[in-house]
């Protein structure tokens, strides 16, 4: 783990000790401010943030417990660890039931337990902010309450939403790469009791299964190597709130049997522990997979898929809701404009003709990336077909009878290919999609996937 540094403020009532925990947290980077009470930890608080506060829990006058209160009330982002001594353990197991992340016994047996609930409190803290961050530049491009949806199938979709977000059933999302099922589960959260609590996302794609295990369900120190401290898991990180599984479907068999262990009790160890952890989580799962195929082959574990579907929501593909096509490129075109500090009042008619005649084959990902590039290229008040860099195939043989989605999407494909000179990584970002699914698509097409790539 990473030392991240970090405005601290000490509070202890005794000298010796204030002077100890200031020079361990400084030696290891930190900004570190004292207090000798708690009465003067409130006025330094009054006048700027510190992400973390370490006080004694019993002191003359103000004590830690209300020092936690005051903290949690004027700025709950501030994590906070208690000092106790060991006559004193109750009111820390209060102290962590007010809010404070952990508490560590008076005196220090070693040092390093300190700059270690330090780094795990820093550690937790960050990826809360990350999880925050990220939700508020989702809710920047399609808030809310704001989500274009013209087409009766995709409000039939949303309507599933509202209706499924008041409780605690697990959702799956399923639908093509870009389709935006992310942002349904963001809503489903955001719709839900558990708004004011973390929304964690987790690709499951993107990790291998070591590493995915330990991401979703923590470790204890030593557990492998680089395992220099314990490392609380998302799950734990989003106790009270939602977890977002996204491409479920790729979870081998092994994080299948854990991951359903938790999904029917809530319960779980961490890689190397044997501790039972408990935790309160509500589980959207997504994948652009036939899940019903990956069970039939045996690939997914048939009693997880149930219990991952207990409410399914398809999300159509754009092609599929062509009334939505314009307003979802006015709306991004809105969005990157001021964004980039360009007047671009809207499209000219063939870019219009353009956008509604293309295929789409990377979906709302995709429209939003040609829409930015488009903004970004354009020098008037309207964006042109010449911004848009598109290729729209016809959409019917030469002997007339119109051509299926795989034909028109394979096309697609193959015209970014040529465009790019064969770069496939280029092609991904162009159309919107992973590279893994490019690869998917163009092995599928008889194409060879191998990558020949810029450096």
């Amino acid at each position: 783990m990473s030392k991240l540094k970090a405005s601290i403020l000490v509070v202890d009532d005794e000298p010796a000790m204030r002077l100890l925990l200031t020079s361990i947290l400084k030696d290891e980077g930190h900004e570190v401010t004292a207090a000798a009470s708690g009465e003067e930890a409130l006025q330094l608080l009054a006048t700027r943030h510190y992400r973390l506060v370490l006080t004694d829990l019993k002191m003359p006058g103000i004590s830690g417990l209300e020092l936690l209160t005051h903290v949690k009330r004027d700025d709950p982002g501030t994590a906070v660890i208690i000092l106790t001594a060991f006559g004193t353990v109750e009111g820390a197991v209060e102290a962590m039931r007010q809010g404070a992340v952990h508490y560590l016994l008076k005196p220090l047996a070693n040092p390093d337990e300190l700059r270690l609930a330090v780094r795990r409190a820093m550690e937790e803290r960050r990826v809360t902010d990350e999880a925050t961050s990220l939700r508020q530049a989702t809710e920047a491009v399609f808030p809310f309450g704001e989500i274009i949806a013209g087409d009766a199938k995709m409000q039939a979709a949303l309507d599933l939403g509202r209706s499924v977000a008041p409780t605690d059933a697990t959702v799956l999302l399923t639908g093509e790469t870009g389709t935006g099922k992310e942002l349904m589960a963001r809503a489903i959260h955001h719709w839900s009791p558990r708004a004011d609590q973390a929304f964690v996302a987790v690709n499951c794609a993107a990790l291998a299964e070591t590493l995915l295990e330990s991401e979703l369900f923590g470790h204890e120190k030593g557990a492998f190597t680089g395992a220099a401290a314990q490392r609380r898991g998302r799950f734990e990180l989003a106790h009270g709130g939602t977890l977002f599984l996204d491409e479920v479907g790729e979870m081998t068999p092994a994080l299948q049997a854990k991951l359903l262990r938790v999904l029917q009790d809530g319960t779980f160890e961490r890689v190397g522990g044997t501790k039972t952890v408990t935790v309160d989580v509500r589980v959207i799962a997504a994948t652009n997979r036939d899940m019903q195929r990956l069970v039939a082959e045996r690939v997914f574990r048939e009693d997880l898929y149930y219990r991952l579907s207990v409410f399914p929501i398809v999300l159509p593909p754009l092609r599929e809701r062509p009334a939505d096509i314009l307003p979802l490129a006015a709306h991004i075109l809105h969005d990157a404009g001021r964004r980039f500090g360009k007047h671009i009042v809207g499209f000219t008619d063939e870019a219009q003709a353009l956008l509604q005649g293309y295929a789409w084959p990377g979906n709302i990902r995709e429209l939003q990336n040609v829409i930015e590039r488009a903004a970004i290229l354009c020098r008037e008040d309207h964006v042109t077909p010449a911004h848009l860099h598109l290729s729209v195939s016809p959409a019917v043989s030469s002997s007339g009878v119109p051509k299926t989605l795989r034909a028109l999407e394979r096309e697609t494909i193959l015209a970014a290919l040529a465009a790019h000179k064969g770069n496939r990584r280029k092609v991904a970002d162009q159309l919107g999609i992973g590279l893994r699914t490019l690869y998917t698509r163009l092995q599928a097409y008889g194409v060879s996937a191998e990558s020949d790539e810029e450096p």
